[in-house]
């Protein structure tokens, strides 16, 4: 036995007496961390509109709201991971946690845009702290085998249900309460949890080296180039100077970074993770998978509100089957893992989140909830549950506890650039779609126009133009017909609420339809990836359970 057997020894011994004193509080903690970051990348999606309005600002610019997170957690989740390898994942889960905590304090008491913008983006810079040393504290703080997948099973229940009780939640706090409790409500839970991990979380074997500054700065602006280009795609197109110089920038010092940890003497991300070819398989189904999934979860709010006309709180109840469902499924996955290994779960799980998708591909004005919007959703998070656990497991199966910090950001970097790239790809793909939709209308638009008294069109002829490219929604109509003369009124509803509305929901319908359908090409993209490079057998699963011990 080496010295390094002997110290990891030592150190799962005293890990060990420690989990058997608290093993439910420790799995609370980190689940709860989990959580708290994944419900952000919703909860904020419903309270839009009402942000919107406090700032006065378009609804392309409350975008922004989304982006100034999504580039700060995206960009550094690489660097998370390694920080808490190397100088301690307790200590930087807590770090991480403390500045989540901090930025949503900013943000729910902001008065100005760019105050919030501020507390986003520390937002950001927490979750990247924390999401990553969550993953790896559940590597490092459970024994492989049953007892690992158990908490696996967990943290993937939490992390794909998330994104609908993000919803849910959003919708409640934002229609009783107000939007800034959508930022409120982390800072009791972060305190809370700030507080458990102090109490119940041990400090973690850390990666004896230093810390790789100018792998950082690389891999950093890197990331941050092709986020904010992708980003900057779905608002100006693929043709805009900006999205090709960010985008190319970002992949320029990627390849320069690879090139550099190739040969660095204590490298940020060591090959060793990602060439394994079970691991970075892993990786790339959740890049693939991240870009459908996240992409297909906007459509739907989007449709289910646009054209549904859900209430916020509606529209959240809608996703709460999809919470159920991916709890349960991820609960079975941990009883099927050993029986028949990772490889055919995964492969399930992909098949089903694309069937989702050519499914929601059929969509139009008529769909409703119960005989379209369901029956999909049920499917995608059967698809959800089944990928997470597997996944998960080989991502980080087999790494050194010294570098689970930097493999387990790596699954979330795939899942977040993923997340990016699907909704730019979707998105323009369902803009060219709507107006190639408008386009084929355009008499049909302007036969409904007539239908109004020629002293009202002009009226609403500018109403509709200063809504911009985008069509407007119920409240803007809501509040512009309350501007009008009572004698109008209802003359001017009738043309929104028949013509005009049947129109766009045609529009939006076909415009949603080409997402979907954009979203299921992703999906046999993951599908093809899991067959060609998850090749692991049930049997190398790391230290998988006897199936007697998983019956007992």
């Amino acid at each position: 036995m080496t010295d390094t057997d002997t110290a990891h020894g030592a150190g799962t011994a005293t890990r060990g007496a420690r989990r058997a004193a608290h093993p439910a509080l420790i799995l609370l903690v980190i689940a709860g961390a989990q959580m708290m970051v994944v419900l952000d990348g919703t909860i904020v999606n419903i309270a839009l509109p009402s942000m919107g309005n406090y700032f006065s600002k378009s609804q392309t610019s409350m975008t922004w709201a989304l982006n100034a997170y999504t580039l700060a957690f995206g960009g550094l989740l690489l660097l998370g991971g390694r920080a808490g390898d190397i100088f301690g994942r307790r200590r930087m889960f807590m770090i991480g946690l403390g500045l989540f905590t901090l930025g949503s304090f900013l943000g729910g008491i902001a008065t100005s845009f760019e105050f919030l913008i501020i507390g986003r983006i520390v937002q950001g810079i927490g979750g990247a702290i924390a999401s990553p040393t969550a993953l790896s504290l559940i590597t490092t703080s459970f024994e492989e085998g049953k007892e690992r997948t158990r908490a696996f099973a967990v943290y993937a229940a939490v992390s794909g249900a998330g994104a609908a009780l993000g919803l849910l939640l959003g919708g409640i706090l934002t229609e009783y309460l107000s939007w800034r409790w959508v930022l409120f409500v982390n800072v009791p839970i972060g305190v809370v949890l700030i507080a458990g991990g102090f109490a119940y979380l041990h400090e973690s074997e850390r990666h004896e080296g230093r810390f790789d500054l100018l792998g950082g700065v690389l891999s950093t602006v890197g990331m941050v180039g092709i986020v904010y280009g992708f980003i900057h795609a779905a608002t100006d197109g693929w043709r805009s100077s900006v999205t090709l110089v960010t985008l190319i920038g970002g992949v320029v010092l990627l390849i320069v970074f690879f090139g550099y940890q190739a040969k660095a003497r204590d490298p940020m991300l060591p090959l060793r993770v990602v060439l394994d070819r079970n691991r970075g398989g892993a990786y790339l189904v959740m890049l693939i998978v991240g870009a459908g999934m996240f992409g297909m979860f906007y459509f739907v709010t989007f449709f289910v509100q646009g054209v549904m006309l859900f209430s916020p709180l509606r529209a959240g109840f809608a996703f709460l089957p999809v919470a159920f469902v991916i709890g349960i499924t991820s609960g079975v996955m941990t009883k099927l893992l050993p029986r028949y290994g990772p490889k055919p779960l995964i492969i399930a799980g992909t098949v089903l989140l694309t069937a989702a998708m050519f499914w929601y591909a059929r969509v139009d004005r008529h769909s409703g909830y119960l005989n379209m919007f369901l029956p999909g959703m049920i499917v995608m998070a059967i698809g959800m549950g089944c990928i997470f656990v597997p996944l998960t497991t080989v991502a980080v199966a087999r790494v050194r506890n010294t570098d689970a910090g930097v493999a387990s950001a790596m699954l979330n970097v795939g899942q977040q650039v993923g997340g990016s790239i699907g909704l730019s790809v979707l998105a323009n793909a369902a803009a060219t779609a709507a107006r190639s939709a408008a386009d084929s209308h355009r008499a049909d638009q302007a036969r409904a126009f007539a239908t109004l008294p020629r002293n009202l069109q002009p009226l609403v002829g500018k109403f509709l133009s200063g809504a911009g490219t985008r069509s407007p929604d119920q409240s803007q109509i809501a509040g512009f017909v309350k501007s009008l003369p009572q004698a109008d009124q209802s003359t001017v509803s009738a043309y929104f609420t028949g013509p005009y509305r049947d129109l766009s929901s045609l529009i939006q319908a076909h415009a949603s339809g080409m997402g979907f359908l954009t979203a299921a090409i992703f999906g046999v993209a993951s599908i093809v990836v899991s067959i060609v490079l998850i090749n692991i057998k049930k049997d190398e699963v790391p230290d998988a359970p006897p199936l007697e011990a998983m019956a007992a």
